[in-house]
């Protein structure tokens, strides 16, 4: 008897020890995420990454999300698209995340959207290609303004420079298949035309063939559409080619690492950038100020200088953790539901409208244009 008694005692203290744990799990959300900390699109995660762990940490610190902590699950890709398909699995089938935050890179972002759609978990990108989001997909969002919009911007701008022919070159990565793409189906609305179209690899370090072609044009401006050091190549080679026509770079330069690699070159460089970049420089009564001052404080106390990437995984992991709390539950579906219909969201990317035909949420007004003048940004009016 007493044998039997001692089995069923440590039976029910067993049983009392899963439903707690159980009950432990239930409280938390986990948040999972891929990204770019290493290799060559590092600059992108590894700012992404330290914004998640120092905002989910101060999430934690008062109190949760209607009392559950938040458990931030993360991988390094490398920027590899193999490893992100692997980790996105990883997150859904063993971490079993409630939603997934990340993708450095519209190429990551891309691999891995059959594998979200198919298990049906809400997954919030950080990369910049249109089609992440075009056409909709059910189960996919995103935060960073899109190429297109960088291409409508840019060449808003050009409009009002009297500029109507143009060279472009860009990288042969997604972002920049992805940007060069857009730009050559925008360029007609807006009576641009396109006299070159040059291209280099992720590898490359010098462009000045692509750019001697380019030179030898009839163009009024060059139009560089790619990320990583690229972008800081041409700069220079633009420079030392002699190359005296406005220069434009993509959004996918937003960062102070691209002025410290490009130099004094990158002199009156034009770009559309986010705000955050410009925060002590928006108008007092601007919705978005207190948010962007707000971040750019924290981070740079902790970090360093800002950039609009670590900025978008600001938006993406707010916007989640807002919808789960709308939502009052960590259930996939009521969690994608509540992501599309975030409404009037003031992040550091814009201020977010989302829809059932819009997984972005943000117009070409989100933008800014800039242009660096003495190594920092200002605003071009």
């Amino acid at each position: 008897m007493n044998i039997r008694k001692t089995m069923t005692a440590l039976a029910v203290s067993t049983l009392m020890s899963l439903t707690a744990a159980q009950a432990l799990a239930a409280d938390t959300i986990k948040v999972g995420s891929f990204l770019a900390v290493t290799g060559g699109a590092s600059f992108l995660g590894d700012t992404e990454l330290k914004t998640l762990q120092m905002y989910v940490d101060e999430v934690n610190a008062k109190g949760g999300i209607d009392g559950m902590q938040v458990e931030l699950i993360h991988y390094d890709t490398g920027g590899d698209s193999k490893k992100a398909v692997n980790f996105a699995k990883r997150l859904i089938k063993k971490d079993q995340v409630d939603v997934i935050v990340g993708g450095s890179t519209s190429g990551t972002s891309m691999a891995v959207i059959d594998e979200v759609e198919s298990e049906g978990i809400p997954f919030i990108s950080l990369a910049g290609s249109v089609k992440i989001v075009e056409p909709v997909k059910k189960w996919v969002f995103k935060v960073p303004h899109t190429d297109r919009m960088a291409a409508g911007k840019i060449f808003e701008d050009m409009k009002k420079r009297g500029i109507s022919k143009v060279a472009l070159i860009s990288g042969d990565g997604g972002f920049g298949k992805s940007g060069r793409g857009e730009t050559l189906a925008l360029a007609p609305e807006y009576g641009i035309e396109i006299v070159a179209d040059e291209s280099y690899g992720a590898k490359d370090t010098d462009m000045t063939a692509q750019l001697t072609k380019i030179r030898d044009t009839d163009a009024q401006a060059v139009l560089n559409f790619g990320f990583g050091t690229g972008p800081a190549i041409v700069t220079k080679n633009v420079r030392q080619l002699g190359i005296t026509i406005p220069l434009y770079q993509s959004h996918g330069v937003a960062s102070k690492k691209y002025i410290e690699l490009a130099g004094d070159s990158a002199e009156g460089v034009r770009l559309p950038a986010a705000a955050l970049l410009v925060a002590d420089k928006l108008a007092d009564a601007d919705p978005q100020k207190p948010v962007l001052v707000a971040y750019q404080t924290k981070y740079e106390a902790a970090h360093g200088a800002v950039s609009t990437f670590g900025g978008h995984a600001f938006d993406g992991l707010y916007i989640a953790l807002e919808a789960i709390d709308r939502a009052n539950s960590t259930d996939k579906a009521k969690v994608r539901d509540e992501i599309e219909k975030t409404t009037n969201f003031i992040g550091t990317g814009g201020i977010f409208n989302m829809s059932a035909t819009d997984h972005l949420g943000l117009g070409l007004d989100a933008f800014k244009m800039l242009e660096i003048k003495n190594g920092d940004w200002t605003l071009v009016e």
